[in-house]
């Protein structure tokens, strides 16, 4: 029960970052311990499957450079081990006159964060790719593809037990005690011992993050983000992937048409206040959750800044034709009939006490343990230059 390093969670973000720990420590002994009976059971496996290219991010960020690496380093990934993968290039498209200015920040934006070959279409331009899609200019990404993550998943697990790691399933960490440089894990099964510690567990980080910091100031609220599928006989009306304008003062992206790798094509998400961290119905719910969230400084400031908004989500959540009249401002042609239920996700979305929703990679050391506080999209295109940075961060 000892080991040099012990991983909590096996997502994307946990998986990349023991892998990488074990090719640069090959003697050492590493262990994940994952609460559910599988890899990539959350976030990981609840995304659209996106590899995102990096055009929204701050230039310098974490996310920025992460993501840049990231896209390559996963490419390489999928080409080198047979994952299913297409770049197949999306469309960012302003239907207003008042986002163009905004479209034009995230041409250069993604200048900045060095994409290549990005284009500016006109309607007549941009129809020729998307031809039932409606607006007055966009910005085609060609570096925008779609990805099996849960493949992924699959296969870092593989390699690094290959390597010697090992991954304990249905173990959920319950309490943290450093004694000198001895780390105690305490888990539902039983105790482990380890020099150092690295949490990666979204949507419970912050529970996680409080077990060995009793000040943390951040708090995971949980968004679910709701799909629907395009029924099989109207996909001819997305080839590849739509995007919106983005509004600035809100941090999500906004309603759009994705392409899944096997096929299906997906619209949404909406952006929706969760009533359990793991919520991905509507009614499921959780009291000690939903009162963290509610009971948080932070969370209070939130509705006052975007309540309006959050109640525009909440209705699109509860009505699917105000879903629909969402969707149709990109693609008119879209009906209530087209749509049938698709999956949703739950986004871990960090927030202070200030109410400010932080926006970047938060990840946070103190001696030997680190904490992954905040990992956002594009973690899941950005997991192996993550695992690869967090990696560095255990050596020093």
């Amino acid at each position: 029960m000892n080991y040099d390093i012990i991983i909590v969670g096996a997502g994307l973000v946990g998986l990349a970052t023991a892998y990488q720990a074990k090719l640069k420590n090959p003697g050492f002994r590493i262990l994940v311990l994952e609460k559910e009976k599988d890899v990539a059971l959350h976030q990981s496996g609840h995304n659209s499957g996106v590899i995102h290219s990096g055009i929204y991010y701050k230039p310098g960020s974490l996310k920025a450079k992460n993501c840049i690496e990231g896209y390559n380093t996963v490419i390489n990934f999928a080409e080198k081990y047979g994952i299913k993968y297409d770049l197949c290039g999306k469309i960012i498209v302003a239907t207003s006159q008042e986002e163009l200015p905004l479209l034009d920040n995230i041409y250069k934006r993604g200048v900045e964060n060095g994409l290549q070959n990005l284009q500016y279409l006109s309607r007549d331009e941009f129809r020729e790719i998307e031809p039932h899609c409606e607006g007055i200019r966009a910005i085609k990404v060609p570096q925008t593809g779609i990805i099996d993550y849960p493949g992924i998943a699959r296969k870092i697990k593989e390699l690094f037990e290959e390597l010697g790691g090992e991954v304990k399933f249905n173990t959920e960490v319950k309490g943290i005690t450093s004694i000198s440089s001895e780390i105690i894990v305490k888990t539902n099964t039983s105790e482990f011992k380890t020099k150092k510690l690295v949490s990666c567990a979204g949507l419970h980080s912050d529970k996680i993050t409080k077990m060995t910091n009793s000040e943390n100031d951040v708090v995971i609220i949980p968004f679910r983000g709701e799909y629907y599928k395009i029924k099989d006989e109207k996909k001819y009306l997305v080839k590849h992937l739509i995007y919106p304008v983005p509004d600035p003062s809100f941090p999500f992206l906004g309603v759009h048409f994705t392409r899944m790798i096997d096929g299906n094509i997906e619209a949404g998400p909406n952006a929706v206040l969760a009533f359990k961290k793991e919520g991905y119905s509507f009614f499921d719910f959780n009291f000690e959750e939903t009162m963290q969230t509610l009971m948080w400084p932070g969370f209070r400031k939130i509705v006052k800044k975007y309540g309006k908004t959050g109640m525009g989500e909440m209705h699109r959540s509860l009505s699917k034709s105000a879903f629909t009249r969402a969707l149709q401002k990109l693609m008119p042609e879209i009906q209530e009939n087209d749509l049938v239920p698709g999956g949703s996700g739950v986004r871990a979305q960090a927030c202070d006490r200030n109410g400010g929703l932080i926006d970047d990679f938060d990840i946070v050391k103190n001696g030997n343990i680190i904490h992954v506080r905040n990992a956002p999209s594009p973690a899941a295109t950005s997991c192996l230059a993550i695992g690869n940075k967090i990696s560095g961060l255990i050596d020093n």
